[in-house]
């Protein structure tokens, strides 16, 4: 059977993500001292207590990243490996460092820098972004067209053919929207998140990560690695173009599931906070087992069920 590891993207953190695992698991501790490290703030208490920062994008990534590498360490030791990996948006960072084309310390500083350029791109309040359900794709895309005299609105994420989140300025996404109901669309949730990311607003992020990128160093991918962006197996010379244009380019979570499929993959393991991902795949593709690593209850069971 062929498994990949899928990371969690922005959006799945809670206070208290990682603590069991930190508390049991050395290589947690060890992974959560590192980020402190690098970034000079305590990690663990960042993701352990109460508190405004964990939701603010700047912290959000480092956090996510954090918790996602540790558990992949955890499995990692206990010698479980993937043949194929992917993650959502941030979640792509995960992945590369689990392929071996960066190492944590880098990858930690980089999506540091990476939320607080999305954050000045798109402060809080500039834009919003509403989750489409049960909606003809080519209905959605048209519905933004017809709205984009107002403002910028787009596709953000092509989660499952069931949902698409739509994003952008908030008079773009609400004529967007009217236009949707006029066209049939009876469900139409709007998301609680900081900022309409993976649209053309957060170009100036992209700009300012592409400066950044120039002085990153990638290394040989030990594990193929699946993007998001293109649904396509990454090669090492478009890691930074796809890093760059990611966060201002629609997630496309459902044809990259095609493409593991492609790949024989038949087995996913969702490392990180949530289980967002497991959801979607349920939706894209029963045939796919799904196995999560979030605590140290999925953790045995995704031992326990690894054949």
């Amino acid at each position: 059977m062929k498994t990949a590891f899928i990371f969690s993207g922005q959006g799945a953190q809670y206070p208290g993500m990682g603590k069991e695992l930190y508390e049991q698991e050395p290589i947690v501790r060890q992974t959560f001292a590192q980020a402190s490290e690098v970034l000079g703030y305590d990690m663990a208490d960042l993701c352990f207590t109460e508190n405004d920062q964990l939701n603010q994008t700047e912290y959000t990534q480092p956090a996510i990243l954090t918790v996602s590498i540790a558990f992949w360490r955890v499995l990692a030791e206990k010698g479980f490996q993937a043949d194929a990996l992917a993650g959502l948006s941030l979640g792509e960072y995960s992945a590369l460092v689990a392929s071996g084309a960066i190492d944590f310390q880098t990858a930690v500083a980089l999506v540091a820098k990476r939320g607080a350029y999305m954050t000045q791109a798109a402060p809080q309040g500039t834009g919003k972004m509403v989750a489409v359900m049960n909606t003809p794709i080519e209905t959605i895309e048209e519905c933004c067209r017809k709205a984009l005299t107002l403002g910028i609105v787009a596709p953000a994420n092509y989660n499952t053919p069931q949902q698409i989140v739509i994003g952008g300025e908030v008079a773009a996404v609400d004529a967007a929207l009217e236009y949707l109901k006029e066209a049939g669309a009876k469900r139409m949730i709007p998301l609680n998140v900081s900022g309409p990311f993976h649209t053309p607003l957060l170009q100036p992020a992209a700009e300012k990560l592409r400066e950044t990128l120039k002085e990153v160093d990638f290394s040989k991918m030990a594990v193929p690695v699946v993007s998001t962006m293109t649904a396509k197996v990454i090669s090492e010379d478009e890691i930074k173009h796809i890093l760059e244009k990611q966060v201002m380019s629609p997630v496309r979570f459902y044809e990259s599931i095609a493409t593991f499929k492609e790949l024989g993959i038949t087995r996913t393991v969702e490392i990180g906070p949530g289980k967002v991902l497991t959801g979607f795949i349920k939706k894209i593709d029963r045939t796919i087992d799904t196995l999560r690593v979030e605590d140290a209850e999925t953790l045995a069971s995704t031992i326990a069920q690894w054949s």
